[in-house]
């Protein structure tokens, strides 16, 4: 199921022109104003920013509600597009964004050439198999990006939410419950199913400032570590987290269109998260805790029981 070939950062990350919601810290506190940048480039740098008009849903969800944001919580820095928020009380959150469908027409060659630079592998075997290297192209595509992040110490549930796009990753680990060693589990649905044996590219990005460190936000990565993960005949997928830091995951799923005046269909997805930074596990003091706060318990008993036993 896991092929983990490390990748060319040239030819699949600094190439690629994929969507990535990035929160500005993946932990966050309670009942205080956030900003999450949608990035339409690569995970590094933003090309251009988003127009709202290409906004299908933009949604932010904690504590299992559901708010949409209003166009008005958008604007631009620079290539980035920026949406503010004011977090609420504890839990696990998921941000996602949708967007219309846009064509593009490409030759034969700048065609072939974006589907190695982006990792559509099989649908460039497909071409070389069927000998359509020297056909051009005219292919629909969109975009529908997740993000999750913690607020607060309390883990929720809602980072599982299916937010009903028409391709997306869907957890099926808490990442905030994860640390190094342990195994991120996820499924990827199209059209509300699964998608068996589909390529997905698992970033690792390397040597990066937080943005409470750093203003320079449009480049503040050197490079990646890439991996090519597939789905297996359920659309799961599953990697060990080999360090902890900011993960994320990627995938193009293209099809031959039958649609009159197109000849593909491509839908884009992407999901980042943060594992390990931020995690607390001390089993020591987790019992030294534990211990305290039963012989409280005890203790508030034994003094009940001796007021009782006074008062009598």
């Amino acid at each position: 199921m896991r092929r983990a070939l490390l990748l060319s950062i040239v030819t699949i990350v600094l190439c690629s022109h994929d969507m990535f919601l990035k929160p500005r810290g993946y932990y966050l506190e309670p009942n205080t104003e956030a900003v999450i940048a949608l990035y339409n480039g690569t995970w590094d740098k933003s090309d251009n920013v988003i127009d709202r008009n290409r906004m299908i849903d933009v949604s932010i969800i904690g504590n299992t509600k559901r708010s949409r944001m209003d166009s008005t919580a958008w604007t631009e820095e620079g290539e980035e597009t920026i949406l503010h928020f004011t977090t609420e009380s504890e839990g696990t959150y998921v941000a996602g964004v949708s967007t219309y469908a846009k064509n593009i027409e490409m030759d034969a060659k700048d065609f072939n050439e974006y589907l190695e630079h982006d990792g559509v592998l099989d649908m460039l075997q497909w071409r070389k198999d069927n000998g359509a290297l020297t056909e051009p192209a005219i292919e629909k595509y969109s975009k529908h990006v997740k993000t999750v992040f913690q607020v607060g110490e309390k883990r929720t549930t809602d980072w599982n939410v299916n937010l009903g796009y028409p391709i997306e990753f869907i957890p099926l680990s808490n990442p905030y419950k994860l640390e190094e060693g342990y195994d991120m589990k996820a499924i990827l649905l199209r059209n509300g199913k699964p998608l068996p044996n589909q390529l997905v590219y698992l970033g690792t990005p390397q040597h990066h400032h937080s943005h409470e460190d750093s203003e320079d936000h449009g480049d503040d990565h050197h490079h990646h570590d890439v991996t090519q993960l597939e789905t297996d005949d359920k659309g799961r997928l599953s990697f060990k987290v080999e360090k902890e830091g900011i993960h994320y995951l990627r995938t193009i799923h293209m099809t031959q269109s039958d649609e009159a005046g197109l000849t593909h269909e491509s839908n884009w997805a992407t999901l980042s998260f943060e594992i390990g930074h931020g995690y607390v596990h001390d089993p020591v003091k987790s019992r030294k805790q534990t211990l305290m706060t039963i012989g409280g318990i005890l203790l508030l008993s034994l003094i009940f029981y001796i007021y009782q036993k006074m008062t009598s």
